[in-house]
């Protein structure tokens, strides 16, 4: 039997991912400050990719949690 659809911590949830994604962006920048000399230009252009997509996750994020601000 499926659970029932609990959105009761919709906001918190939201608040927690774009609070986690942001620090992971963080991380993989210090990443690449700490180890640019030794890193290849395609990793540094996997880790700049994979950061948009994050910088893109939170916009949609931060739009869900509009949303839920007008229920």
């Amino acid at each position: 039997m499926a659970k029932p659809d609990d959105r009761s911590n919709n906001k918190e949830r939201i608040e927690k991912n774009i609070g986690h994604t942001l620090q992971n962006m963080d991380e993989a920048n210090d990443y690449v400050k700490a180890h640019s000399e030794e890193m290849s230009k395609d990793e540094m252009d996997q880790i700049q990719e994979k950061n948009q997509r994050r910088e893109e996750s939170i916009e949609g994020l931060r739009e869900e949690l509009k949303d839920e601000g007008k229920r």
